[in-house]
């Protein structure tokens, strides 16, 4: 790292270390003031969230803006619970989160072909990777790089002390992620992001978007179950995992049609999600970044 990143960075360890002295009850509190900071400043970002509420929920003016304002009270407080992760341990994790249907995850783990989960950016999704590595399950997920080296290093050190395996995104990342599968590994994607120019366009909350293949091409590969799995915050700001039932890549032979179909499978249990609970999304992604000009289902001519 260059100086002002290294500093940057041990800067951030520091605060990490002194938020992890505090009472959960106070992180809630100084999450829901860093929500409401983000509600009065992040402008640009909030007016991409109430233009694709109202539109892909179309949604009432008053009815948007009150799934914004919950939106950022939990962007506040996920923001502090990062900061507190290194105070998680596999003694204390089920204070904080409650893992359901923990049955289907030991039976897809112990078909031994390595798990596909299928996540997104909803509630705290960092805590969510935390509790399934804490619960003792073997995850691995992509570190995605970040604009800012020290904010790169600083995820990488709070997720590494969970327990997670990480692997860069790069031109190995396919042989890396192919090993931890091969080894029976959980193998995470947060799912709900723009697939650029080699995603699968698929509908996603009533609009074409272009969807990452990631999970379905490594489902195809190695027979492996896909579970979709999500975090969700309750009333008392505590957290609940939900378990869906795992599938499977069908193989028909038509693998363009295949790889759509099981894409289109898992968009539809997201967009189920992000419907029962809106205000725990971020919904100022650029998820319909690329455009859709009706190529093929592969995104490709």
């Amino acid at each position: 790292m260059h100086t002002i990143h290294t500093l940057l960075y041990y800067l951030y360890r520091v605060i990490v270390k002194l938020v992890c002295l505090l009472p959960y009850s106070l992180i809630v509190f100084l999450g829901r003031g860093v929500g409401c900071l983000y509600y009065l400043f992040a402008i640009k970002p909030l007016a991409s969230a109430r233009k694709n509420i109202r539109e892909r929920l179309n949604l009432p003016e008053q009815e948007a803006e009150t799934i914004i304002r919950a939106m950022c009270t939990n962007i506040g407080i996920t923001c502090m619970e990062m900061l507190y992760m290194p105070a998680l341990s596999a003694d204390n994790i089920r204070q904080f989160v409650k893992m359901e249907r923990e049955d289907l995850l030991r039976e897809a783990v112990a078909e031994n072909k390595g798990v596909v989960v299928l996540a997104i950016h909803m509630d705290n999704w960092e805590w969510l990777g935390a509790a399934l590595s804490l619960y003792g399950y073997p995850l691995t997920s992509f570190i995605r790089k970040q604009p800012f080296e020290s904010v790169n290093h600083l995820l990488k050190y709070l997720r590494e002390g969970v327990g997670i395996e990480l692997f860069a995104r790069g031109t190995n990342e396919t042989i890396i992620a192919a090993r931890a599968m091969k080894k029976g590994k959980m193998l995470g994607f947060i799912a709900d992001q723009d697939g650029g120019g080699g995603g699968i366009f698929v509908p996603f909350l009533g609009k074409m978007a272009s969807t990452p293949v990631g999970p379905a091409f490594f489902a195809k590969k190695f027979s492996a179950p896909i579970i979709p799995i999500f975090i969700i915050r309750e009333p008392d700001y505590l957290h609940k995992v939900i378990v869906y039932d795992k599938f499977y890549y069908e193989d028909t032979g038509d693998e363009q049609t295949d790889m759509y179909n099981c894409t289109s499978k898992m968009v539809k249990i997201v967009e189920e999600v992000i419907r029962r609970y809106p205000d725990q999304w971020l919904w100022f992604q650029r998820r319909w970044n690329t455009p859709y000009k009706g190529e093929s289902v592969t995104g490709r001519d």
